[in-house]
């Protein structure tokens, strides 16, 4: 085990599959020499940089991200950052559209083995902080990762590199240089996409978030608990595919439930979870879901708009007290 930031837990994955496999690769904007915004590739370049397997692009991500889908299928196992999730609009179809359709159009016989990589979020970095990976909630055939602590991270994004889909790996900057904490270093330190983890057992409520709001749920639980109430909180881990066997169990035991994201409320990808719940878990329901998320605007610039737009531990606290009243 080795003490890591988020950040160098996705690179040391990342190196550790491009050892392990030489089709794995890196493809992005400054992501050579420079490291990648946020150092997001870090010393890849040291090491691989005079093998080709690290790519620096031009500014066009719908170019490179085609040729990533076009690699993946030609068996290679690219690694493309896109640099900030905002720009997911100019990957929609070749990411989705092309990559996620493959496996159909075949009949199972092509394979998009591709990880695109966007950093997203309110955090101390100013800016670039939109956080559209709901779109891709409509579009069949790609998976959606979002970890919540380095651990998992890097076990994730191992997982999301050897998958044999297309997978949109997102990086919250928020968690990204926010402290170390323990990260296997086991080249196989794999955990399995699609698999939620209850981080925070509990008897009363049960509140599923990912990425920040995991953080923030966490805090939330502790102030409950000191009023009396047991949350438990569900870190979905994986957004795309759903882990609803944890979310159903969890739910059926505390009958409550509440929903945290830092995507819209309005069409956010946590309403799955709340139709999932509403179809087949109605009947344990003691009370109302209630949802916790931005509101229906763009993220503001200024910095105590910005806090006020993003709900904090003092909000998710309250939609639980809301869920326990009934």
């Amino acid at each position: 085990m080795t003490r890591q930031t988020f950040q160098q837990a996705c690179v040391s994955a990342i190196a550790e599959e491009m050892r392990r496999d030489k089709d794995v690769f890196v493809m992005g904007e400054d992501i050579g020499v420079f490291g990648g915004p946020l150092l997001s590739n870090a010393g890849l370049w040291d090491e691989f940089g005079d093998q080709g397997r690290v790519i620096d692009t031009p500014i066009s991500e719908g170019s490179f991200v085609g040729a990533g889908v076009g690699a993946a299928m030609q068996g290679k196992r690219p690694v493309v950052d896109i640099m900030f999730l905002e720009f997911l609009g100019l990957i929609i179809h070749q990411f989705g559209l092309d990559g996620g359709a493959m496996h159909y159009y075949s009949d199972g016989k092509a394979r998009v083995p591709l990880v695109v990589r966007a950093k997203f979020g309110v955090g101390p970095f100013h800016g670039h902080a939109y956080d559209f990976h709901s779109w891709l909630q409509n579009i069949p055939g790609v998976k959606v990762v979002a970890p919540s602590n380095p651990s998992d991270a890097k076990g994730l994004m191992k997982a999301a590199i050897r998958d044999d889909n297309p997978v949109l790996f997102l990086e919250h900057m928020a968690l990204y240089h926010a402290g170390k904490t323990e990260v296997s270093d086991d080249d196989d330190f794999v955990l399995p996409l699609g698999q939620a983890a209850v981080v925070r057992p509990g008897a009363d409520v049960t509140i599923v978030a990912s990425a920040l709001m995991v953080k923030r749920a966490l805090a939330a639980a502790t102030e409950l608990e000191k009023e009396g109430v047991d949350v438990e909180v569900v870190d979905l881990r994986t957004i795309v595919p759903l882990d609803k066997a944890t979310v159903l169990a969890s739910v059926r035991k505390t009958g409550r439930l509440v929903v945290a994201s830092e995507a819209i409320k309005t069409g956010g990808s946590m309403n799955e979870v709340v139709a999932v719940v509403a179809e087949e878990a109605f009947g344990a329901l003691k009370a109302p879901i209630m949802r916790v998320g931005p509101p229906s605007m763009p993220v503001p610039f200024h910095r105590e708009l910005e806090k006020a737009y993003l709900p904090d531990a003092t909000v998710i606290a309250d939609a639980l007290r809301g869920a326990m009243a009934g």
